[in-house]
């Protein structure tokens, strides 16, 4: 592999946070934390993907690199590959990683884990999962299970992704984490692809792409990241950055 590309997708369009990815967190923008967590991974170029201005010069006044994107985007996948194309047209990076833009604590050595999968050419895309220990996760339909077989310690293939709890009877279940690492012709398929039935029933994106044949890897890593939807998360972010700056 090459270097991976590193990319953040972000809008100011979400209803129940407005603003969110300029929401102040220990004195910066949410966004900016979610970059630098992205630049501590080491694994190589980070830039935010938005269709925002403000978003992009909150990330430039922090030393870091945006490209502006179209507004129209149905999804995050989709807002990446027109990132990608304008950065790197030459097709340099072979590998890019999608991590959200809402995930202001999440642990570098995450992102980086999220890589090593594609390191076997058969693996078109990899992803995060974290082993539930509260049980009402089990059941909740917000917490989305990967459904999966073992291929080595702490690696599995991703067989299915669902909201109920899965798979039956007794054993540990796993929670998924929605951060991608694409092999970039992989990301130019799945972009082309229309969404899939069970996609559109589920909810879940990454549907598309087992429909379609293509094979999924997921690492397991210590803990699931907050993401921040409410208010009631942006507090708990804070509380947690705030933390780490003062231990």
């Amino acid at each position: 592999m090459s270097d991976p590309l590193v990319l953040i997708p972000a809008r100011l369009a979400a209803t129940r946070l407005p603003n969110k990815p300029l929401a102040d967190i220990a004195g910066e923008p949410m966004i900016v934390h979610v970059w630098r967590r992205a630049v501590e991974a080491g694994i190589g170029p980070v830039a935010v993907a938005t269709d925002a201005p403000d978003i992009a010069d909150a990330v430039a006044r922090a030393g870091g690199t945006a490209v502006m994107t179209r507004a129209d985007h149905a999804s995050g996948s989709d807002r990446i590959f027109e990132a990608v194309e304008k950065l790197d047209p030459e097709g340099r990076h072979d590998v890019v990683v999608n991590v959200q833009g809402d995930l202001p604590t999440i642990d570098p050595a995450a992102i980086a884990a999220s890589v090593t999968p594609l390191a076997d050419s058969a693996v078109d895309l990899a992803t995060l999962v974290a082993l539930i220990h509260r049980d009402e996760e089990r059941t909740n339909p917000n917490v989305v299970k990967m459904v999966g077989s073992e291929v080595a310690p702490g690696r599995f293939r991703a067989l299915y992704f669902t909201r109920a709890t899965a798979p039956y009877g007794e054993g540990a279940l796993y929670h998924h984490i929605g951060l991608y690492a694409y092999r970039r012709r992989a990301l130019q398929r799945f972009v082309g692809l229309p969404p899939s039935r069970l996609e559109l029933r589920e909810k879940l994106e990454q549907l598309r792409a087992l429909e379609a044949g293509m094979r999924i890897d997921a690492v397991v890593v210590n803990d699931v990241p907050l993401g921040v939807d409410t208010p009631e998360d942006l507090e708990r972010a804070r509380d947690i950055i705030s933390a780490r700056r003062t231990s």
